[in-house]
This record gives structure tokens, sequence and C-alpha cells, in this order.
């Protein structure tokens, strides 16, 4: 039953332009062939998934296969984003790792309690981001079986 980890689409939610830019890079250069999508925020990542607004032409598209997630975001910041999409049935399934500044105890408990997949510290060095994406590509999409990919709408 299992899929081709290029298939799969991941999904980046980060405010700072700065790092998505890094993410980019850090995916490239890891030579990684997986399509990556960037919301800048925890509303556009809801209206990624509930394919609303701009992203309505998405509706026949699979949903993400695995969602990079960033705390402190603008509008709606990352753990009500969390919230929201671990309390919708179509939602709930899809892997969620916190990337994120954050080291707060509080963060990483709170996140696990509302059903993160992983909560990883944003590495410091460009050359550590890309031997981090390697490793969560590797693991997500060669090691684990993850739940079947659903399209939105």
């Amino acid at each position: 039953m299992g899929r081709k980890g290029e298939d799969v689409i991941i999904l980046c939610a980060e405010d700072d332009p700065e790092d998505r830019m890094l993410v980019e890079d850090a995916m490239d250069e890891s030579r990684l062939a997986n399509e990556m999508h960037f919301v800048e925020d925890g509303e556009e990542l809801m209206d990624y998934l509930y394919r609303r607004g701009k992203y309505t032409e998405l509706s026949d598209k699979p949903l993400p296969g695995l969602i990079l997630l960033d705390l402190n975001m603008p509008r709606k910041d990352g753990r009500e984003a969390l919230e929201e999409i671990k309390s919708d049935p179509d939602l709930k399934r899809i892997p969620i790792v916190v990337l994120t500044t954050s080291k707060a105890e509080e963060d990483i408990l709170s996140t696990y309690d509302l059903g993160v997949s992983g909560f990883i510290i944003k590495p410091v060095t460009f050359e550590s981001l890309v031997s981090l994406l390697k490793t969560v590509s590797k693991y997500w999409f060669q090691v684990v079986e993850p739940p079947p990919q659903r399209t939105g709408g």
C-alpha cells in the first residue's frame, strides 16, 4: 500500500520570507523531489486545506501528505491552526511536524497534546536544515506508512 515519496506534497506554513527561502533552498540542495507549497500564516494554511479563496483551483488535487508548521505566525498562529486541523475529520490524519524556533516546554507539550506528529527546533545552519529535511523526508516517505492521501474540497 506504499506510495512514492516524491508524489507527496509538503506544505510549509511559515511567515518569515527568509525562512521560507531557506527551506526552499534546502529542499533543492537535498535533491528531494517532493513538490513543496508555502503559506504565510494560519489563515492561509486553512484556506489551502479547505480550498478556499485563491486555492479553489486545487479542489481536485491531493491534500498535502505532510505539513511543516511554524508556531508563531500572524492572523492565526500555528497552535490555533493545529487545533482546527486536528478537530476536522477530513484533515486530522495529515501528519504535522512543528518546525519552530521555540524551545518552550509548554509549546512542546501543548502541540503534542493537540496531535502533532513531531516537534523540531529550527536548526541554526543551512547545512543542518538540508540534513534535517532529508531526514524528515526519508522518515515520512520511506520509513513509515502514512495515511492515504485525500483530495481537497
